[in-house]
């Protein structure tokens, strides 16, 4: 009985657990498996979650948020605000946290005020927000974070590259949500105090964790720095951390250092990354999700620009094109378990508008 619930909030870590058992059938494991997996990511990961959690037990972005929302005074402008705190809070705090965080206050606000009507949208809304806006930074999206390691990507590169589909994907958003019309909003407010020396701790080891992601410091003293901080601070915190993200990572690792090692899937793989890394990278995100995609394919090419690209547009798309939508869709229909139908038809028909916007634009760009 406790098993099934596990496994539906955990699915794409248990799908990759299934990938990595199958292709060790193929490729026993060996010494080669210690070279499978990348220790600085999975540390750079586990240290910002670590952080972005204990931020979450003092509702720091919780008021931050709701501080911002209540100036506004209709619904266009609230979800305009919703989105744009997601938007802005994915290139801080990577776009799973985003969504964990300003999911809750978008369901809040509109449940609230009555305005339900607006949430399928919002909801959708915030959700390639958070996949789109945390393309920018290299710790926005957990696959970002992999390649800029991977590649060791030049930060400056790195914004350069990830600029235009960024300034595409805003305007994009800002357009849609222009079409919400601007009926009365009155947001009512729960009392929340912030605890100001737990804020200043947790921005520093914050501003910490990402020293570590912009490679000023070795990242072994994020394992030491942060979990023995937080042991001190906020123990919930760190038992609060994603570890079925971590683990997701690990199964994928196993998973794709696997494929890579398959004669059939090396020579498929380079051709069809020959022909159009971006495009396939876009297509292989739609089937096996972003974070996979990137580790599986920047097994088979140097070209790190259009396999950056094209994990990042990809996320959006399908349901499983991305772990953030899973988490959008799983929030919906908790409080909407009537309507899934109707919201996987618009959350399909929004996301695939911008799939096919941002990869014809960027496709132009290069050529």
């Amino acid at each position: 009985m406790k098993i099934t619930p596990f496994i539906k909030q955990n699915m794409v870590m248990c799908i990759a657990a299934a990938a990595a058992g199958i292709t060790s059938l193929i490729v026993p494991p060996d010494k080669e498996y210690l070279n499978y997996f990348d220790i600085k990511t999975l540390t750079c990961l586990f240290c910002v979650l670590a952080v972005v959690c204990a931020f979450k037990n003092i509702n720091f972005f919780y008021i931050l948020a709701q501080e911002i929302v209540k100036k506004f005074q209709n619904t266009r402008k609230a979800v305009l605000a919703l989105v744009y705190i997601t938007f802005i809070g994915s290139m801080l705090i990577a776009n799973d946290m985003a969504l964990l965080t300003f999911l809750p206050l978008g369901y809040y606000v509109l449940s609230t005020t009555g305005k339900q009507k607006y949430m399928a949208f919002t909801f959708i809304m915030q959700n390639i927000a958070a996949n789109l806006g945390g393309m920018l930074t290299p710790f926005g999206n957990p696959q970002n974070l992999y390649l800029y390691t991977k590649y060791k990507i030049p930060t400056a590169e790195f914004i350069k590259i990830m600029l235009p589909p960024f300034i595409i994907a805003i305007s994009l958003i800002t357009i849609c949500c222009l079409f919400i019309k601007k009926e009365p909003l009155e947001i009512k407010n729960e009392p929340y105090t912030l605890n100001a020396p737990r804020a200043i701790i947790y921005s520093l080891l914050f501003a910490f964790a990402i020293t570590i992601v912009f490679r000023c410091v070795p990242y072994q003293a994020g394992l030491i720095v942060i979990p023995v901080s937080l042991l001190i601070a906020d123990r919930k915190a760190l038992k609060m951390v994603d570890y079925p993200l971590l683990l997701t990572f690990v199964f994928f690792f196993i998973f794709s250092g696997n494929m890579a090692r398959i004669d059939i899937v090396q020579d498929i793989f380079s051709y069809l990354l020959n022909k159009s890394t971006l495009i396939f990278s876009v297509l292989s995100c739609q089937v096996i999700s972003n974070v996979p995609s990137a580790i599986l394919l920047s097994q088979f090419t140097d070209n790190y620009r259009e396999l950056l690209l094209g994990v990042n547009i990809g996320g959006a798309g399908t349901l499983i094109a991305s772990l953030a939508s899973l988490i959008t869709f799983r929030e919906y229909i908790k409080h909407n378990p009537d309507k899934v139908k109707s919201y996987i038809l618009l959350f399909t028909a929004i996301n695939f508008g911008f799939v096919i916007i941002l990869t014809i634009a960027m496709y132009a760009i290069m050529v």
